[in-house]
């Protein structure tokens, strides 16, 4: 957290906008570094000149936001960290497992496993390093009554770990509608924030099982699609946010529909339209194969070429087929 005297430092911040600044959540030269001037403005209470001027400011100090040569992105990606999925064809699949600093899209019809894999995740990401966790917590907002404490009992067992240990190690919130899903989003990066003061390490995990279920459902027909897309925009922004704060990854489950205009191929195609395929870094469609075996299918990445690999769900949690 950032002293009030280092705030007062940027220009255009007095003791008053210093006190707004950490009242409003705005207490690390990156938080204000990554805000637009529009929402430092309404939480400053200063003009958006000024607001500009102290994001500028605070990119200079804390080195975000400017030019840098490949090498020194190199360096910076050596930053980046794995979660393991507990399948060696599936972290294959991703170069390794679930990158942090990124948004993950796990596609596919009911019964698919996607939440399967959010729980696996929930539990990976206390496994310490060598074990292909990040020795660290999880943030669950769950949007449709999904999450099964004892299914993280299950997977926890599996792995030699103590489930009490492990659930007290997941924060869960339950989102009732799509503002107040947005507002958890909120919410979890004021409480990575107090973790990391508390604890001296933030959650490395962001979970939202499913992304698009409350915006689908509340934001019916062609009239409204406009309005759903900017609020699902605002939103994964916010969980860029988190990533990139904390250096954690996301990962989100979406729901799926099928495409009337496709005569060839599997018509099944994710909901959030260009908003979602943009911003989401690794996209994977998963589907059912026979019995415990499930294919994912990796759709997008700017990175790693197209390909399948298969998974097993039993009772321990993901494992190689």
């Amino acid at each position: 957290m950032v002293e009030e005297a280092d705030l007062k430092e940027l220009p255009g911040v007095g003791p008053a906008t210093a006190d707004k600044l950490i009242d409003s959540e705005y207490d690390s030269l990156e938080s204000i570094a990554v805000a637009t001037p529009t929402e430092l403005s309404a939480s400053a209470d200063v003009g958006e000149k000024t607001a500009n001027k102290i994001i500028n400011a605070a990119r200079e100090e804390a080195d975000i936001g400017g030019f840098e040569t490949g090498n020194k992105l190199l360096e910076k990606r050596e930053e980046v960290s794995k979660i393991t999925t507990r399948c060696d064809e599936f972290d294959d699949l991703l170069n390794g497992g679930v990158e942090t600093q990124t948004i993950t899209e796990l596609y596919g019809e009911y019964g698919s496993g996607k939440t399967q894999i959010a729980h696996q995740l929930a539990v990976s990401v206390q496994l310490s390093e060598e074990e292909g966790g990040l020795d660290s917590k999880a943030v669950y907002i769950d949007t449709e009554n999904s999450f099964r404490p004892e299914r993280i009992k299950q997977m926890s067992e599996g792995l030699g770990l103590d489930p009490e240990e492990v659930l007290d190690n997941i924060f869960v919130a339950r989102a009732y509608n799509s503002n107040h899903q947005m507002l958890l989003v909120e919410k979890a990066q004021e409480l990575a924030k107090d973790l990391r003061e508390e604890e001296g390490k933030a959650p490395k995990l962001l979970v939202i099982d499913s992304l698009t279920s409350h915006f689908r459902a509340e934001f019916i027909g062609r009239g409204a699609l406009a309005e759903r897309q900017q609020k699902l925009n605002k939103h994964l922004h916010e969980v860029i946010k988190f990533t990139n704060l904390f250096n954690a990854t996301a990962l989100v489950t979406n729901q799926v529909q099928s495409n009337p205009d496709s005569f060839f191929g599997d018509p099944t195609r994710p909901i959030g339209g260009n908003i979602l395929g943009h911003i989401a870094t690794f996209r994977l469609y998963l589907r059912k194969s026979k019995g415990d075996k499930r294919i994912a299918r990796l759709v997008d990445s700017p990175c790693i070429p197209e390909g399948e690999g298969i998974f097993l769900i039993k009772e321990e949690g993901i494992r190689d087929a």
